[in-house]
Protein backbone atom coordinates (compact mmCIF):
# COMPACT_ATOMS: atom_id res chain seq x y z
CA UNK A 1 0.00 0.00 0.00
CA UNK A 2 2.82 2.40 0.88
CA UNK A 3 4.53 1.59 -2.41
CA UNK A 4 1.35 2.44 -4.30
CA UNK A 5 1.00 5.78 -2.52
CA UNK A 6 4.68 6.51 -3.17
CA UNK A 7 4.26 5.61 -6.85
CA UNK A 8 1.16 7.83 -7.21
CA UNK A 9 2.92 10.72 -5.46
CA UNK A 10 5.95 10.32 -7.72
CA UNK A 11 3.73 10.22 -10.82
CA UNK A 12 1.77 13.32 -9.76
CA UNK A 13 4.95 15.21 -8.94
CA UNK A 14 6.48 14.43 -12.33
CA UNK A 15 3.23 15.20 -14.13
CA UNK A 16 2.74 18.57 -12.44
CA UNK A 17 6.40 19.54 -12.69
CA UNK A 18 6.29 18.96 -16.46
CA UNK A 19 3.49 21.53 -16.67
CA UNK A 20 4.96 23.94 -14.14
CA UNK A 21 6.97 25.94 -16.64
CA UNK A 22 3.90 26.44 -18.84
CA UNK A 23 1.25 26.97 -16.17
CA UNK A 24 -0.11 30.40 -15.32
CA UNK A 25 -2.92 31.63 -13.15
CA UNK A 26 -5.55 34.31 -13.42
CA UNK A 27 -7.75 36.02 -10.84
CA UNK A 28 -11.18 35.77 -12.48
CA UNK A 29 -12.81 37.89 -9.77
CA UNK A 30 -10.39 40.71 -10.52
CA UNK A 31 -11.12 40.37 -14.24
CA UNK A 32 -14.86 40.49 -13.58
CA UNK A 33 -14.57 43.51 -11.29
CA UNK A 34 -11.78 45.54 -12.90
CA UNK A 35 -12.24 45.11 -16.63
CA UNK A 36 -14.12 47.92 -18.40
CA UNK A 37 -17.02 45.68 -19.32
CA UNK A 38 -17.22 44.06 -15.88
CA UNK A 39 -16.98 47.34 -13.98
CA UNK A 40 -19.58 48.95 -16.24
CA UNK A 41 -21.94 46.00 -15.82
CA UNK A 42 -21.56 46.10 -12.04
CA UNK A 43 -22.17 49.84 -12.01
CA UNK A 44 -25.35 49.44 -14.08
CA UNK A 45 -26.59 46.62 -11.87
CA UNK A 46 -25.86 48.65 -8.74
CA UNK A 47 -27.86 51.58 -10.11
CA UNK A 48 -30.75 49.24 -10.96
CA UNK A 49 -30.63 47.75 -7.48
CA UNK A 50 -30.54 51.16 -5.78
CA UNK A 51 -33.43 52.45 -7.90
CA UNK A 52 -35.52 49.39 -7.13
CA UNK A 53 -34.69 49.64 -3.42
CA UNK A 54 -35.76 53.31 -3.36
CA UNK A 55 -38.98 52.47 -5.18
CA UNK A 56 -39.87 49.71 -2.75
CA UNK A 57 -38.90 51.81 0.26
CA UNK A 58 -41.26 54.55 -0.92
CA UNK A 59 -44.08 52.04 -1.45
CA UNK A 60 -43.41 50.54 1.97
CA UNK A 61 -43.61 53.97 3.59
CA UNK A 62 -46.92 54.63 1.80
CA UNK A 63 -48.30 51.35 3.13
CA UNK A 64 -47.16 52.21 6.67
CA UNK A 65 -48.96 55.54 6.38
CA UNK A 66 -52.05 53.73 5.14
CA UNK A 67 -51.78 51.36 8.10
CA UNK A 68 -51.59 54.31 10.50
CA UNK A 69 -54.66 55.85 8.85
CA UNK A 70 -56.61 52.60 9.17
CA UNK A 71 -55.65 52.24 12.83
CA UNK A 72 -56.73 55.81 13.52
CA UNK A 73 -60.13 55.08 11.92
CA UNK A 74 -60.71 51.93 13.99
CA UNK A 75 -63.11 53.56 16.44
CA UNK A 76 -64.87 55.66 13.80
CA UNK A 77 -65.76 52.92 11.28
CA UNK A 78 -67.60 49.66 11.73
CA UNK A 79 -65.80 46.49 12.64
CA UNK A 80 -66.55 44.96 9.22
CA UNK A 81 -65.19 48.01 7.36
CA UNK A 82 -62.08 47.94 9.54
CA UNK A 83 -61.50 44.23 8.80
CA UNK A 84 -61.99 44.84 5.06
CA UNK A 85 -59.49 47.69 5.07
CA UNK A 86 -56.97 45.60 7.02
CA UNK A 87 -57.47 42.73 4.59
CA UNK A 88 -56.91 45.03 1.59
CA UNK A 89 -53.79 46.43 3.26
CA UNK A 90 -52.44 42.92 3.88
CA UNK A 91 -52.94 42.07 0.21
CA UNK A 92 -51.06 45.23 -0.78
CA UNK A 93 -48.21 44.32 1.57
CA UNK A 94 -48.06 40.77 0.19
CA UNK A 95 -48.05 42.12 -3.37
CA UNK A 96 -45.26 44.55 -2.49
CA UNK A 97 -43.19 41.73 -1.01
CA UNK A 98 -43.74 39.56 -4.10
CA UNK A 99 -42.82 42.40 -6.44
CA UNK A 100 -39.73 43.19 -4.40
CA UNK A 101 -38.63 39.54 -4.46
CA UNK A 102 -39.21 39.27 -8.22
CA UNK A 103 -37.37 42.50 -8.91
CA UNK A 104 -34.29 41.55 -6.92
CA UNK A 105 -34.36 38.08 -8.46
CA UNK A 106 -34.32 39.67 -11.95
CA UNK A 107 -31.33 41.79 -10.94
CA UNK A 108 -29.58 38.71 -9.60
CA UNK A 109 -30.29 36.86 -12.85
CA UNK A 110 -28.97 39.84 -14.82
CA UNK A 111 -25.79 39.78 -12.74
CA UNK A 112 -25.32 36.06 -13.41
CA UNK A 113 -26.02 36.58 -17.12
CA UNK A 114 -23.49 39.42 -17.33
CA UNK A 115 -20.89 37.27 -15.56
CA UNK A 116 -21.53 34.43 -17.99
CA UNK A 117 -21.22 36.75 -21.00
CA UNK A 118 -17.95 38.12 -19.69
CA UNK A 119 -16.55 34.65 -19.05
CA UNK A 120 -17.55 33.61 -22.59
CA UNK A 121 -15.71 36.66 -23.93
CA UNK A 122 -12.61 35.74 -21.91
CA UNK A 123 -12.37 32.16 -23.22
CA UNK A 124 -11.20 33.01 -26.75
CA UNK A 125 -8.81 35.59 -25.31
CA UNK A 126 -7.30 32.95 -23.03
CA UNK A 127 -7.05 30.44 -25.89
CA UNK A 128 -5.27 32.97 -28.09
CA UNK A 129 -2.97 33.95 -25.22
CA UNK A 130 -2.13 30.29 -24.64
CA UNK A 131 -1.34 29.75 -28.31
CA UNK A 132 0.68 32.95 -28.69
CA UNK A 133 2.73 32.37 -25.52
CA UNK A 134 3.04 28.58 -25.68
CA UNK A 135 1.10 28.17 -22.42
CA UNK A 136 -0.14 24.70 -21.51
CA UNK A 137 -2.47 25.53 -18.63
CA UNK A 138 -4.20 28.52 -17.01
CA UNK A 139 -5.86 28.00 -13.64
CA UNK A 140 -8.02 30.19 -11.46
CA UNK A 141 -6.08 31.95 -8.71
CA UNK A 142 -8.61 30.68 -6.15
CA UNK A 143 -7.22 27.16 -6.46
CA UNK A 144 -3.55 28.17 -6.37
CA UNK A 145 -2.13 27.48 -2.95
CA UNK A 146 1.10 29.31 -3.64
CA UNK A 147 2.66 30.65 -6.79
CA UNK A 148 5.21 33.05 -8.14
CA UNK A 149 3.58 36.40 -8.87
CA UNK A 150 5.33 36.39 -12.25
CA UNK A 151 3.02 33.54 -13.26
CA UNK A 152 -0.12 35.65 -12.76
CA UNK A 153 -1.48 36.98 -16.05
CA UNK A 154 -4.58 38.74 -14.74
CA UNK A 155 -3.55 42.27 -15.68
CA UNK A 156 -2.48 41.18 -19.16
CA UNK A 157 -5.84 39.50 -19.77
CA UNK A 158 -7.73 42.54 -18.44
CA UNK A 159 -5.77 44.74 -20.85
CA UNK A 160 -6.61 42.50 -23.81
CA UNK A 161 -10.25 42.21 -22.72
CA UNK A 162 -10.59 45.99 -22.39
CA UNK A 163 -9.45 46.37 -26.01
CA UNK A 164 -11.83 43.72 -27.31
CA UNK A 165 -14.91 44.24 -25.12
CA UNK A 166 -15.77 47.63 -23.70
CA UNK A 167 -19.28 46.81 -22.45
CA UNK A 168 -21.82 44.08 -21.88
CA UNK A 169 -25.49 44.43 -22.69
CA UNK A 170 -27.54 43.77 -19.56
CA UNK A 171 -31.22 42.89 -19.70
Amino acid sequence: MKKLILLITFFLFNFTSSFADKTYFIDFNKVLNNSKAGAQAQKNLKVKFENEAKKFKKQSQELKKEETDIISQKKVITSDDYKKKVQVLRKKVATLQENKQESFERISNSRAEAKEKLLKAINPILKKYMTDNNVRMIVDKKIVLMGDSNLEITDQIISILNKELSSIKIN
